[in-house]
């Protein structure tokens, strides 16, 4: 007995929602650049941070989808240097650690959150140069950074501070309208 193949494949309301799933990762990577280029003329102020911890807390794992769209977007648009080493996991980190903590939705939380992930960036993207030149160069590299890290620290608290609520529930209601 012969079966169709259309009998034996998946349900086309199954694909349709995959396909727009898929879509949405795309933008959601395409919201990550274009906020980082667009805040990029300001030293270590940036939007990404807060994204990705809405996008995990909203999407859980499968926030880790735009995440890696935007760096590699990061490295096809600047180059695959030694920074984007540490792109590959400083983001997936943050994702990581919003996971581990998703059951809060404070906005000063987050806010801190941001704020300590900001401060740490420079440490986290000195890993790689602990590799390459060892303990003296990830040293020099993150000391170097510190103003800017601090900057970081700041721009990422404030932002998280005034956006995150905002932010959240666009992103829940959006999510929420795109589920089967």
């Amino acid at each position: 007995m012969a079966t169709s193949l259309r009998s034996r494949s998946k349900p086309a309301g199954n694909a349709r929602a995959a396909a727009r799933e898929i879509l949405l990762f795309g933008l959601l990577g395409a919201i990550l650049v274009t906020a980082q280029l667009a805040l990029s003329f300001l030293p270590n102020i940036e939007l990404v941070s807060l994204f990705i911890i809405v996008y995990t807390l909203v999407l859980r794992g499968k926030a880790f989808y735009p995440v890696y769209i935007f760096v590699l977007a990061e490295g096809l648009i600047f180059g695959f240097g030694i920074w984007w080493i540490s792109y590959l996991y400083i983001w997936a980190a943050l994702a990581a650690a919003v996971l581990l903590m998703r059951k809060n939705e404070s906005a000063i939380f987050w806010a801190i959150v941001s704020g300590i992930f900001g401060l740490l960036f420079g440490a986290l993207c000195s890993i790689p140069y602990l590799f390459i030149g060892g303990a003296g160069a990830a040293a020099a590299y993150w000391v170097n950074g510190i103003p800017f890290d601090l900057l970081h620290c700041g721009g990422n608290a404030l932002a998280a501070a005034l956006l995150f609520r905002p932010s959240y529930k666009i992103m829940k209601r959006l999510y929420a309208n795109e589920k089967p």
